[in-house]
């Protein structure tokens, strides 16, 4: 496994990209950026099943192993910074093996402020959206 591309990498990656901005608006801005980047999800996938509980928008998310045993997440939003959040959670977690995800200590949410600076009912669904990202994690670590 390349270890440079783990998920705690991946976070200091994003945590050295938003020390780069001064103020809450621009962090927004490249917030809904990286929404606009996020892969376009398969309208089958917007199901239900995949809807995440708790948050104030539609959140999708599905997961699927890749060859090589990685969990890959697809997401997607109907609202702006929701997606932009969830993409941001998609770029840390995807791609990386189900027990690092289970496991894995999401300091970058602090250490960028997001904790801070969203609505409570934005932090509450950013919480249900790590919730079922490591609950993906635990069912596919428990499959191996």
């Amino acid at each position: 496994m390349n270890r440079m591309n783990t998920v705690n990498s991946r976070q200091d990656q994003v945590i050295e990209e938003f020390d780069m901005f001064s103020d809450w608006m621009e962090k927004y801005e490249h917030i809904i950026e990286i929404g606009k980047e996020l892969s376009p999800m398969l309208e089958d996938e917007k199901v239900e099943d995949n809807l995440i509980k708790g948050c104030q928008s539609r959140v999708w998310l599905s997961a699927k192993r890749n060859t090589a045993g990685e969990v890959v997440f697809g997401a997607d939003s109907d609202a702006i910074i929701t997606k932009g959040l969830v993409a941001l959670m998609v770029r840390v977690l995807s791609n990386s093996q189900a027990s690092e995800i289970a496991a894995a200590d999401l300091y970058f949410l602090e250490q960028i402020g997001l904790h801070a600076h969203l609505s409570s009912t934005r932090s509450n669904g950013l919480a249900s959206m790590v919730k079922q990202m490591k609950m993906y994690g635990l069912v596919y670590s428990a499959r191996s």
